[in-house]
């Protein structure tokens, strides 16, 4: 049985069930998406039309997307939702069940902690993975969310090229309101490009094996150019506290050498033309200032967000902290 067959099979299941909210399948961006697959990759459009009969659009995906919760609290708002004692305990227990697999990652170049620190921010080390359906979540926001509907076009591309190769039911798989799967919370693309098969059972499955889970997020790191052994960030004070000498964001935009010259004061055993940039987080009290450097950058390939850095980094250095004093 072909993959396509198991495809077809498990939308004739679902097909008595007609969708509150479906997808029209006969409106003419979808009639093209269609056979766009049809032409580039050699799907069937019958199987095609029947699976998007049983997708539905959801509103409540369209809300949440306008959303997200680093853009719209303070950082030790979202810092504090994610360093508790409960995950923190929960990584610990995380860290000593799969010391072996995140011991061998370590091996290899990237750090336990920032793996564990992935996990812990992501979904909760698997608790929280979404509930919506990902074909539902894409098609979604493919068709009705112009701001990025051609991003996400190309998302469901891969998604439905993801489950002919790895023969997921596509009516199953959940994931995020964005699309992003699994425990790592991976978009199509990511999946297909850097999912690895780490206990080499003939699949890359984010969902329930974490082996393949924890190699996985190396393995992106590594693509994405992790350092071994260099710094992340590290605090910093100011003697002058104007910041419009500063374009701040996530780019490597200064070196060490040019933010000491700007009187940002911080300590670090790097050369002074290594590429560095000046991170602030509305902290509690005040402005809190940190200079982050190529790792902190690598991190924010995986959410373009330097709270999300920040808390990654600082959650996982909480847990390994335990993790060691515990030995």
């Amino acid at each position: 049985m072909t993959a396509l067959h198991r495809l077809a099979l498990a939308v004739a299941a679902t097909l008595f069930a007609s969708p509150l909210f479906a997808l029209d399948t006969a409106r003419p961006d979808v009639r093209v998406f269609i056979d766009e697959m049809v032409a580039k990759h050699g799907m069937s459009g019958a199987e095609l039309n029947r699976l998007f009969a049983s997708v539905e659009r959801k509103q409540a995906i369209l809300d949440a997307i306008s959303r997200p919760a680093e853009r719209t609290i303070p950082w030790f708002e979202y810092r504090e939702r994610f360093l508790t004692a409960q995950r923190i305990q929960k990584g610990i227990a995380f860290w000593k069940q799969h010391h072996d697999r995140l011991a061998a990652i370590t091996a290899a170049g990237l750090p336990a902690q920032i793996a564990v620190g992935i996990l812990g921010v992501e979904t909760s080390f698997g608790e929280i993975t979404g509930r919506y359906r990902v074909i539902d979540a894409l098609s979604t926001l493919a068709f009705d969310y112009p701001p990025r509907s051609p991003f996400f076009r190309g998302e469901l591309e891969q998604f439905l090229l993801l489950i002919r190769e790895e023969s997921v039911d596509p009516l199953k798989a959940t994931g995020s309101y964005a699309g992003a799967m699994g425990a790592p919370q991976f978009m199509p693309t990511s999946y297909r490009k850097w999912a690895v098969d780490a206990d080499a059972d003939g699949h890359r499955d984010l969902w329930s094996s974490w082996d393949d889970v924890i190699g996985s997020i190396a393995n992106y790191f590594k693509d994405h150019g992790w350092r071994t052994g260099e710094p992340v960030s590290v605090p910093a004070t100011l003697k002058n506290p104007d910041l419009s000498q500063f374009t701040l964001g996530i780019e490597l935009n200064e070196t060490i050498e040019s933010l000491k010259a700007k009187g940002v004061e911080f300590e670090i055993d790097l050369p002074p033309g290594s590429p560095a940039l000046l991170i602030v987080g509305e902290g509690r009290n005040g402005p809190e200032y940190r200079v982050g450097f190529n790792n902190f950058f690598v991190i924010t390939r995986y959410n373009r967000s330097p709270l999300y850095a920040m808390t990654v980094y600082d959650l996982g250095q909480a847990i390994a902290s335990q993790v060691k004093d515990a030995h």
